[in-house]
This record gives C-alpha cells, structure tokens and sequence, in this order.
C-alpha cells in the first residue's frame, strides 16, 4: 500500500465519549469559504469529518464513489435516507469536553452550516445497550486499513474512507418480551459469553451480516457506540469502508432484499436515520479538501 495519510481517528480505539454533529447548509449561504478555512486549519487529529454527496454536487464537484444512502424496503421493515451536508464525531475523554467542543465548531461553520442533529455518545464495556458485544468480527491487523481506507486514487483520494451512519432506536419493552434464550437467536450470539450459535436461524443478525458469505466479500470496519437522549437509546452505527459497496450489500440482505429473509434484529431496533458520507485525506496535517473545492 502506497504511502498516505488518513484521518487518524478512523482506526484509533474508540473513546469513552463521543458526540455526533450531523449539519446541514443554510440556504444561499456559500459553503466554500468555510471549506476552505477548514481546510487550512490543522486538523484535530480526535476528530472525523464527513462530507455527503448533496454538498459536493452543489460545490459542482464530482468526489469519486461518493453517493447518497438509498432508502431500502423489506416485508414490514425499512431502512430511510435522510440528507445532510456535513458530519463531525467528537471524540474525548468527557462528555462535557465534547459539548463545549460541539459549540465551538458550529461557531467556526455557522456561515454557511446549521445544526441538523446532535447525539451524545458513550461506551458500555464495549457492548450494545441490548447487552450484546459489538463488532466482534471486526478485521484484525493490517486488514484494519485496507479495509477502512481507500489506497488507490489521485491526490486528494487515495487515504479517503467512505463511511454509512444510522441512529438506531431500540424499543427497550419490544426486547424485554423476547426471552433470553430467545435473543440469543436473533443476534445469533450467547450475551453471556459471545459465542456465536451454530443452529441460530437464518435470521439471525450474524448470519445476515456474516461479511465471508457475500460475494466479493463485504467487510467494514465497525465504530458504532451506544447512545441516549430524553428518554431515547439505541446504538449509532458507524462503519468505514473503502467504499460504500460492503455496507450497503449487508444493509440490502437485512431488509430481506436479497432471499425475502429480513434480519431479527428488527424485533427490538429501528433505524431513525441513514447517511453516507465521504471522509477526506489528509495533508501536512490538515484536511485535504482538493476534490471538493478543486
């Protein structure tokens, strides 16, 4: 792999704390001037920026292998669009930190950007809020990066990532009905010891997402972590590619696209959101805005 620089916070652990501002562009405002003052800023090496494809269409720029999220559709399950232009996940050591980080940044973009949403983040012994480990079958090693990162493409795109998000809501009453045993199958794992179950049915969530048994193969490099507000809880899902093709090919057999079987994890959680988001290199230190802004 080609020397290249990419943001780092992509492969770091994940971090107690994290909080995601996804924004969107205020009507007539030109965005390019704030663009380009971020990009000769150095870069919060905690932090991790995505850009979508309707901010990159109205730049006139064309970011290769950057689209929209499509809204997909099973037998009573969905999984929804829901544009915006930027994302920004703050990661630190306290949720106070990143709230007061979160106000400094929109003032730095508040020209051209507005808040859409805010979820604060957190970790939960590395499990689900369901009780259940996740990303187990993360890759190992040096296939962390080839997973996460693109190697190949011109400056300004080659250390590019790609990554999809979605705000999953669980409906804590919905999993306390499902006995345990009985979750056991529809994740497909034991909670007690994370052991996967060889008899767990086809719609078990690890034999939906089971990344051997697409064709190419359908990796990601999962980062997603718990979250609440007002009440609300679910997990933010965040998984990086180096494109958006194994995402949405694991997303599409969920919803039952692929056989008609839709994924039991539906039973207790919904997804509220769905974004792709195309995430610059870097460059001397700084985010590498040349395919956007040219």
């Amino acid at each position: 792999m080609r020397s290249m620089s990419f943001q780092p916070a992509i492969l770091q652990p994940l971090p107690p704390f994290g909080r995601y501002l996804f924004l969107r562009q205020i009507p007539d405002a030109d965005p390019r001037p704030v663009l380009e003052a971020l990009a000769k800023s150095a870069w919060n090496d905690a932090w991790v920026l995505g850009v979508s494809h309707s901010l990159a269409a109205g730049l006139g720029a064309t970011v290769d292998a950057l689209r929209e999220i499509p809204a997909l559709s099973g037998a009573g399950v969905s999984s929804p669009t829901t544009p915006c232009a930027l994302w920004i996940w703050l990661r630190g050591e306290s949720a106070g930190e990143l709230l007061l980080e979160s106000h400094r940044v929109l003032r730095q973009l508040a020209p051209a950007f507005a808040l859409e949403r805010s979820v604060a983040a957190f970790m939960f012994d590395g499990r689900d809020l369901s009780g259940y480990e996740d990303g187990t079958e993360n890759p190992k090693g040096d296939a962390v990066t080839a997973t996460a990162i693109r190697s190949d493409g011109p400056p300004g795109i080659a250390g590019s990532s790609y990554v999809a998000v979605q705000l999953w809501r669980h409906d804590f009453e919905a999993l306390e009905r499902i006995l345990p045993e009985q979750r056991d199958l529809v994740i497909g794992r034991r909670a007690s010891d994370n052991e996967e179950l060889e008899d767990a049915p086809v719609s078990a969530h690890v034999k939906r997402t089971a990344q051997e048994s697409f064709e190419p193969e359908a990796f990601v490099w999962r980062r997603s972590m718990p979250w609440s507000d007002a009440g609300d809880a679910g997990l933010m899902f965040v998984a990086f590619g180096h494109s958006f093709d194994a995402f949405e090919a694991q997303l599409r057999r969920m919803v039952g696209l692929e056989d008609g079987v839709v994924d039991a994890l539906f039973r207790f959680t919904t997804p509220l959101t769905g974004n792709y988001f195309w995430c610059p290199p870097l460059r001397e230190g700084r985010i590498d805005l040349r395919a956007l802004l040219g």
